[in-house]
């Protein structure tokens, strides 16, 4: 049994690392080679360090205009991933998206009245 597992396994390694020379020879075409977020630029043998990201994280949908890529250094890459995982461990959201419940803290309730007894 473990000889089947270790076959599939080696089979979707290949599968993956496939796809991902597709699109990543397509998206180092489309864009500059530069972080989206840092900035830095990257040539010769660092070219590898620089990453597609997957803006709504589904390794599977790559248009061809690169509309869900952007090139991020492994740096970026990695801190783009670590704050998803970051908001579930915490039950917040990401960066961006809203929230429907309303806050009721309010950290300058009462600071006019403050301000006013002082002058």
């Amino acid at each position: 049994m473990p000889g089947k597992v270790d076959q599939f396994n080696a089979e979707a390694s290949r599968n993956r690392e496939q796809r991902e020379k597709g699109y990543r020879e397509k998206a180092l075409k489309l864009f500059p080679w530069i972080c989206a977020r840092c900035g830095r630029e990257f040539s010769g043998k660092r070219l590898r360090e620089l990453t597609v990201h997957h803006k709504d994280h589904n390794h599977d949908n790559n248009p061809p205009d690169g509309g869900n890529w952007e090139l991020l250094c492994l740096f970026c890459h990695d801190n783009e991933h670590s704050r998803d995982l970051n908001s579930e461990y915490y039950e917040e959201l990401p960066p961006g998206e809203d929230s429907d419940a309303a806050t009721t803290f309010k950290p300058f309730a009462g600071l006019e009245d403050l301000l006013k007894k002082r002058t």
